[in-house]
Formats: C-alpha cells, sequence, structure tokens
C-alpha cells in the first residue's frame, strides 16, 4: 500500500500536475494540505474520474486540507476536535479517516509566522490539541499515521542552514517539543530517504532559487503507531515533482507499507 503527504499550494493551479503524479506514482492514499479552495471548488468530480474518492475540509483562503482515497473512505472526522480557533473561527487544517486498512489524518499546523505574533501562540496551542485528538486513534485496531505539514523541522538537520533560523519559529524549543509530545502518545516518526543529496528536505522557496542550490527543509511529517510504523518498507522525498514550471512549493512525501 502506497501512502503520500503533499501540500500541493492550491490544488486548482496544481490539478493537472496532481492527476499525473497520483497515476505514475501509484499511490493509494494521498494527504493533501493547502488547498486554497473551498469545499464546493474542489475538484473532486475530476478526482473521481481518475479512482479516488475524496473527503474535504476547505473553506477558501489559505488553508484546506483533504484526503483521496483509492482503497475506501470511512468514517470520517472533518475539523481538529477541541482545537483552537484563530481571529474567531477553526481553520480548516485537519480532516481523518479509514481508508482500506488504515486510519490517517491529513494536518496542515498553523505557520507560526513570528515567535512575538499571536499566531505562534495559536500554533502551539493547536499543536497541543492534535496531540489530545489524536491519542485515541494511537491504540486502536489498525495501522495510523498523521501526516501533513507541521511547520516545524524536528532538528537543526533539517534546515539547510541552522544560523539563519535563530530565533525565528520552525526551530523553536518549543515547538520541537510540542513534537516531542506527540510521539509521548505512542507515535514514531517514519523518516523518508532523499533522491538526491544527503537531506531529505521537503519544502524549497520559491525566492532565490532555493530549490536548484538546495536550501530546503524538512517540514513535511509523518507520525505513526506502532502497527503502522511496522509495516513501512520504504519513505522517500520526491523530489522530482518539486521541479519544473508550475511546481508547488513543497514536494510529495510518499510511504510504502507492507499491508
Amino acid at each position: 500500500m502506497r501512502i503520500a503527504t503533499w501540500n500541493v499550494n492550491s490544488i486548482t493551479a496544481r490539478l493537472p500536475r496532481l492527476l499525473a503524479w497520483l497515476e505514475s506514482s501509484g499511490t493509494d492514499v494521498l494527504c493533501i494540505q493547502e488547498t486554497k479552495c473551498t469545499a464546493e471548488q474542489f475538484p473532486a468530480e475530476a478526482l473521481r474520474e481518475a479512482g479516488y474518492e475524496s473527503a474535504v475540509n476547505a473553506t477558501g483562503r489559505w488553508n484546506g486540507v483533504a484526503l483521496l482515497s483509492r482503497v475506501g473512505l470511512t468514517d470520517v472526522v472533518t475539523g481538529l476536535p477541541g482545537g483552537p480557533e484563530y481571529e474567531g473561527v477553526q481553520e480548516p487544517r485537519a480532516i481523518s479517516a479509514t481508508c482500506g486498512p488504515v486510519r490517517l489524518w491529513s494536518v496542515y499546523v498553523p505557520n507560526g509566522r513570528e515567535v512575538e505574533h499571536d499566531h505562534y501562540t495559536y500554533k502551539l496551542a493547536w499543536l497541543e490539541a492534535l496531540r489530545k485528538a489524536v491519542a485515541p486513534d494511537v491504540p486502536g485496531p489498525l495501522p495510523f499515521a498523521v501526516l501533513g505539514d507541521f511547520n516545524v523541522a524536528p532538528t537543526d538537520e533539517d534546515v539547510w542552514d541552522p544560523a539563519l533560523f535563530e530565533g525565528a519559529t520552525h526551530v523553536t524549543p518549543a515547538e520541537r517539543a510540542a513534537l516531542t509530545a506527540l510521539e509521548g502518545e505512542g507515535l514514531g516518526e517514519v523518516l523518508p530517504r532523499p533522491l538526491k543529496y544527503d537531506r531529505a528536505y521537503t519544502f524549497w522557496d520559491y525566492r532565490e532559487l532555493r530549490f536548484p542550490k538546495n536550501k530546503g527543509m524538512r517540514i513535511d511529517l509523518t507520525y505513526g503507531n506502532a502497527a503502522f510504523t511496522a509495516a513501512v518498507k520504504d519513505s522517500y522525498v520526491d523530489r522530482e515533482e518539486r521541479k519544473g514550471k508550475g511546481a508547488s512549493d513543497h514536494a510529495p512525501v510518499v510511504v510504502d507499507l507492507d499491508l
């Protein structure tokens, strides 16, 4: 079984590439982040024609998450139970479902902006709510994983130049402690291998030729329970999909399971 996570940075802008990648990669379930569309604008019919059911949590603007599955899609939970609000609303940043033999969450963790910003406080509160929300699924009967754009680099090795990030979000001790707390619920990180270079970065800013210079970050992550991680055969960052005109600034992260 092949599962992947991908921040597509607008599903409408990326749809031709997404459909081509789904066909070429043979992915069974895809966790999507940053749809940048409403649920009504989501291209469910085009994806259905490609063989995928969709579950969507999207209201437009800059957020939105989805799950695509060709192996079944049931027991959908839209949103983050107990999650915090920002500017009076709970943003569409989480969705979960059972897809064939596994249960999965697709998450898009808030960016945090700056350490002094109230969005950073919101980010930490969101991560704590995520920890509490996924806890019941961890010991459940199915292999279970949380995948998505966490907007946190777990270690200094996951950013191309740690000195440039000193004092900035994505690398602070509090954010990394939140990931450790998530693991404390019984989840283990699935580490992908790079297809090029020695670091498996997943995000490269569009500016300053950062992708060809490989000035990236690893912020798209997978955390699975024991049944999930025991089934992992391989995981890698599909760096090729970051190339060329019209690419997202993130690359898909693929996880192959022996299920």
